[in-house]
């Protein structure tokens, strides 16, 4: 009974250990890369903002560019597909308000 139950538990060590190193063995495709991408859909816009994150479970790059009329396109690429996984439209208000949750939820 022993036995089996230490070949029970090395199988679901591997499998979730296994599972969770082959994730990590993908490379993500660098900032610069990214940057590259997201600047396809910003159209020649300036960059305001560039970090990578981890939101929602994913790792994304996010971009933010300033539009014309002082808004802001956020921009988001999947760090390891090169994906574009969203595009948001902010104004001055919206992201005003979205600090304050982001300092809310830090406290």
């Amino acid at each position: 009974m022993k036995n089996l139950t230490t070949v029970i538990l090395a199988t679901v060590a591997v499998a979730v250990f296994g599972i969770s190193a082959s994730a990590q063995g993908h490379k993500k495709i660098g900032m610069k890369r990214a940057q590259a991408i997201a600047a396809s859909h910003a159209k020649g816009l300036p960059l305001k903002a560039k970090e990578l994150e981890h939101e929602n479970g994913k790792w994304i790059y996010s971009f933010e560019f300033k539009n014309r009329d002082g808004s802001t396109r956020e921009v988001n690429v999947n760090a390891y597909t090169g994906k574009i996984v969203g595009i948001e439209h902010e104004t001055a208000k919206s992201e005003a308000d979205e600090e304050k949750g982001e300092k809310k939820t830090k406290h």
